[in-house]
């Protein structure tokens, strides 16, 4: 197990060696979630709470018996995240019955569980925490503060017997992990992750260098399946995404701290990656959860990846705007992924950070591995501290057999349905059907393409395509963030045949109970806290509001409206106004406006204008929007109710009348109206008389 000389020292000699060592340099990592102080307590008195399920589990339990029925509890068992924070709690408070339960669980698990016992990836995690563990129980400067003459270890618990289990079944796990890889993918980071963290944290094995020299080769392949060129994971996950920057940020801390050096493409895929972390992560602190995932906070990564690499943008917003310098990019996108990330501001203005309105469109992959869900075109919106619209998240993996007659909650939440996008004839967007003991994506993935993406000072606009095997329907969406007020969501439906359209908008928990819907002044409309949602009626259009759930956390969910519009028809268009405010809702009213090119005049699948009248305690304002399929195309006219006639060689365009209270920026401003235009670079426009090319 050990080289030369330490196999020759008796366990007496290993430990205390292994508490005084000073030549190797590591630390620990506790998992807030997992290892909470709350769970560390209840651990004492032999109460085991993952997932929102306890069990209590009394001394000689069977640890391969699962008392819940989601393996995912017994799986977050073997994974020892417990072990971590008994050790930081023994370093901060000296309690006795900390060491003693960490020694008696890890010795238990060594004496009852074989190596191969659940999924690779499980040993990976518990690899790592046992390594953290080590670090509080035996090298800590805790440990370290013996009493004068001191011959024996103060932990309580810790023999030099069980170091030397411990250390010979570290030794085996790790070996298994080297032999039993998993093929790809955030498992396999973890595997990777903890034999690098065996290897040097542990010179002293025989196979130490060995597993260095093929670790380090199999971590730069790794990072570059694993992260595509924009940094965005492959698996389509924004938790999961984050996970994995975790593991590499703790390969590169481990290596920088022990002076080895790692390649420079995989510096520079962890930068992309945590520059995509910086943008995923809404103005309240949480990151959106986007296919599998739960909705919670990675800013600690940030403040990590800024003390490697020294990026300042990455320390702002870690300390979401306190310190270092903002962001110059307000909205980005990232190509390979297909996310688009739209944002008000970094905070730097009248808007407080945490206020800042913000919007993620996801048009790209479903994802490699079996983490992506079916819901292309889908987003998420945040504004004013608060999440508004909302992937609901996974909720479970767990999946009753059909015949139980259970609700699948797995498949519910990972279905089109789910999501913020539309629907086609109650399919899901690629085949899902259950096979074996599960359902299982059987069909291909949607072409998906992000066509179209525009950002200046005063709008951003983005266009996104999806076409399914399952149905002949085109659907392509376009979304504007007008003036940095407000967004208008554009739905265009395009098939052979006739087909039933659900769009689905899912609002957060806290709208539940507080929601109302109308039908006034031409428009459905929807008012919920902090957000308007505003519709043009159409006499073939179904709406409805809908019950649905919202699982910010795995294995918790919470009642949460739902609004649905239904059309049946060949083509279909749904117009919808996203409006955020603070306090005071603002009023509202949308006209439908036609659109001509030449003397043609354009059909809603050709070509749509919408104009949108605004007033609120702030500002005063009419926005009017024309968007044409195909932008080269033009040009494009419409009759503007007091500007006259208005011409655009492309599109998108949005014009802006001003109110007298009205404070905007502008991109090209009219000489006689207080009148702001921003639509595509380059694009000529004729407006009362005068022609302008927009910058």
């Amino acid at each position: 197990m050990l080289c030369p000389p330490y196999a020759q020292w008796s366990a007496h000699g290993l430990l205390r060696y292994f508490q005084t060592r000073q030549h190797v340099h590591y630390f620990a990592l506790r998992d807030e979630e997992q290892a909470s102080q709350s769970k560390v307590n209840a651990i004492l008195e032999n109460r085991f709470e993952y997932n929102d399920e306890a069990y209590y589990l009394v001394p000689g339990f069977d640890w391969t018996a699962n008392p819940s029925a989601d393996v995912e509890w017994l799986i977050l068992l073997h994974k020892f995240y417990f072990a971590v924070g008994l050790g930081e709690d023994y370093v901060n408070t000296g309690d006795p019955r900390l060491a003693q339960k960490w020694v008696e669980l890890t010795e238990a698990w060594i004496d009852n569980v074989p190596l191969d016992f659940l999924s690779s990836d499980v040993t990976g995690r518990r690899v790592q925490n046992w390594i953290f563990a080590h670090h509080y129980f035996v090298n800590s400067d805790y440990v370290l503060n013996l009493p004068a003459g001191a011959k024996q270890p103060t932990t309580p618990g810790l023999t030099p017997v069980f170091h030397q289990k411990f250390l010979r079944s570290l030794h085996q796990q790790v070996d298994f992990l080297c032999h039993n890889l998993t093929p790809a993918r955030n498992h396999r980071t973890i595997e990777l992750y903890a034999i690098f963290m065996a290897a040097v944290v542990f010179p002293e094995f025989a196979d130490a260098a060995d597993w260095l020299d093929f670790v380090k080769a199999e971590l730069v392949q790794n990072i570059q399946a694993d992260l595509r060129a924009d940094g965005v994971h492959c698996e389509q996950s924004i938790d999961y995404h984050h996970l994995v920057v975790k593991n590499y940020l703790g390969v590169k801390r481990l290596a920088t701290a022990n002076g080895i050096e790692v390649p420079r493409v995989f510096d520079d895929r962890l930068q992309a990656a945590l520059n995509f972390a910086m943008y995923a992560h809404k103005p309240d602190g949480d990151i959106p959860s986007l296919s599998d995932g739960d909705a919670r906070s990675f800013l600690d990564l940030l403040h990590q990846g800024y003390a490697l690499y020294g990026n300042p943008e990455w320390l702002y917003t870690a300390t979401q705007g306190r310190e270092c310098q903002a962001p110059r990019v307000r909205s980005t996108t990232f190509m390979h992924g297909g996310y688009t990330v739209m944002r008000s501001g970094w905070g730097t203005g009248e808007t407080p950070y945490a206020d800042e309105r913000y919007l993620i469109f996801d048009s790209g992959p479903l994802g490699e591995g079996n983490h992506g869900h079916l819901d292309l075109l889908n987003f998420e919106m945040a504004a004013y501290g608060q999440s508004l619209i909302v992937d609901p998240g996974r909720y479970t993996y767990h999946e009753p057999h059909p015949d139980s007659g259970e609700m699948n909650w797995r498949v519910r939440f990972r279905g089109t349905a789910y999501h913020n996008t539309v629907q086609v004839d109650g399919k899901e967007q690629t085949r899902y059907v259950f096979h074996k003991h599960k359902f299982k994506i059987r069909g291909p993935e949607p072409k998906w393409e992000l066509r179209d993406f525009l950002s200046n000072a005063d709008f951003d606009f983005v266009h996104g395509v999806a076409a399914s095997y399952e149905y002949d329907a085109i659907h392509e969406r376009t979304i504007l963030f007008a003036g940095l007020d407000y967004w208008i969501v554009t739905d265009a439906l395009f098939g052979e045949s006739e087909h039933r359209y659900d769009l689905r908008f899912h609002l957060s928990d806290a709208a539940n109970g507080h929601t109302t819907l109308t039908s006034e002044r031409g428009m459905t409309l929807l008012q919920a806290p902090h957000l308007l949602i505003a519709q043009p009626e159409h006499p073939s259009k179904e709406v409805a509001l809908e019950e649905g759930f919202v699982s910010r956390t795995y294995g918790v969910r919470h009642p949460a409206p739902v609004l649905r519009s239904t059309r049946h028809a060949q083509n279909a268009l749904f117009q919808t106004v996203l409006y955020p405010y603070a306090q005071t809702p603002p009023t509202i009213q949308l006209e439908q406006i036609p659109v001509w090119r030449g003397e043609h005049l354009c059909a809603p699948h050709e070509a749509i204008g919408l104009r949108v009248m605004v007033r609120s305690e702030e500002k005063s304002f009419v926005d009017t929007f024309l968007h044409a399929r195909w932008p080269d195309n033009g040009p494009y006219t419409i009759q503007h109710r007091s500007l006259g006639e208005l011409r655009s060689s492309t599109s998108p365009l949005l014009i802006r009348q001003c109110g007298a209270q009205a404070n905007t920026t502008t991109n090209t401003r009219c000489g006689v109206q207080p009148v702001v235009l921003c639509g595509r670079r380059g694009a000529v426009v004729t407006l009362l008389g005068h022609t302008f090319m927009l910058e």
